[in-house]
């Protein structure tokens, strides 16, 4: 009964993704502890593999579209990947299984449940600000973050995150981008991200998975359930209104954050 649920599980975040974008690392993690009482480092180190696998079909599709900044990928993960392995230093040192971890792991998933829901929300409600387009001969400037140091900063800070809970790398790396690159136009801004999230989810969920804190086979049929549900939800995202589904999805990680952290 359990293998059914998994896939379905799978075939609904998987569907959240393919309509919004969002919805990988934010979702899954919370449905695992909560519906399935998951302990946190497993869900966690599962998830972060869950995630750099659906991500990765999407990263290959963009990049043969040519819209993917390597630039910004490039400034972002040098901050990233390494915050990622120092992380899982420490965990290692310390013990991903251990009560504190297990307390920390759950409390900064909460809260970044709560972040992930403001930057969804804001995203609703600003996304179309950004410019659709970026002038010839500025293509370079608009790849320029405000300083050379914030991008390494908030990519460290993100990979940190991530490393912990599985989430960040999404709605979370979308607003940061929005905000470090104001002339990148949304569809690059996207693109960079979900780009830059694939090595820092895959480094992240090896580096879990040499713990042992991934669960191969629930992983397997949560890839079982996602990418038919990741297929169906992009055939469907223009013809369900985003801001809505974006609204509801903020009401709901906001929800479920606020419920981690009171644990």
């Amino acid at each position: 009964m359990h293998d059914v649920a998994f896939i379905f599980a799978g075939f609904f975040v998987g569907l959240v993704v393919g309509l919004t974008g969002v919805g990988g690392g934010s979702l899954m993690t919370p449905i695992l502890i909560f519906f399935f009482d998951i302990k946190p480092y497993l869900a966690v180190g599962t998830d972060l593999l869950f995630a750099a696998f659906t991500k990765m079909g999407g990263s290959i599709k963009l990049a043969r579209a040519r819209v993917v900044d390597w630039r910004v990928v490039l400034h972002l993960s040098a901050g990233s990947i390494p915050a990622a392995l120092i992380t899982l230093c420490i965990l290692n040192q310390v013990g991903a299984a251990s009560e504190r971890v297990q307390a920390l792991m759950t409390s900064t998933l909460g809260v970044a449940l709560l972040l992930t829901a403001a930057a969804t929300l804001y995203k609703a409600l600003r996304g179309k600000a950004a410019p659709a387009t970026v002038a010839r001969g500025q293509e370079r400037l608009a790849a320029t973050a405000r300083h050379w140091c914030l991008p390494l900063l908030f990519g460290a800070v993100i990979g940190t995150l991530v490393t912990l809970t599985s989430v960040g790398a999404g709605a979370v790396g979308v607003t940061v981008l929005m905000l470090l690159y104001p002339m990148l136009p949304l569809p690059r801004i996207v693109a960079a991200d979900i780009a830059y999230a694939v090595p820092l989810t895959l480094v992240a969920g090896l580096g879990h998975a040499s713990l042992g804190s991934v669960d191969w086979p629930m992983l397997g049929k949560l890839l079982a359930g996602s990418l038919p549900g990741i297929w169906i939800g992009s055939h469907l995202m223009s013809h369900i209104p985003e801001r809505v589904i974006r609204s509801l999805l903020s009401v709901l990680l906001a929800y479920a954050g606020a419920k981690l952290i009171a644990l």
